[in-house]
């Protein structure tokens, strides 16, 4: 199981994002669950951006900037959070 990591920011931007949102809490949490048991899962649609960091999609329209170093201990660490046009 990978080992999920916020920095303070991103607790910060969640939160905030979160309460504009509440529409997705269950598909944000969802999206949390899947990084901690599978990180390729095919749905969260993973890639690596141009900048060195990765992004998943919550749906088509929000997206979840992260650090990804799965090594032995699995750590993900979440950066950003916000629409395609935010985060990117």
């Amino acid at each position: 199981m990978n080992k999920i990591l916020e920095t303070k920011s991103y607790v910060k931007r969640a939160s905030k994002f979160l309460k504009k949102h509440p529409e997705i809490i269950k598909q944000y949490a969802k999206v949390i669950k899947l990084l901690q048991l599978n990180h390729a899962h095919p749905s969260l649609r993973l890639h690596k951006l141009s900048n060195g960091l990765w992004s998943v999609s919550i749906n088509m329209s929000y997206r979840i900037l992260l650090t990804l170093k799965v090594q032995e201990d699995g750590t993900i660490i979440l950066v950003d959070i916000g629409t395609h046009d935010d985060v990117y």
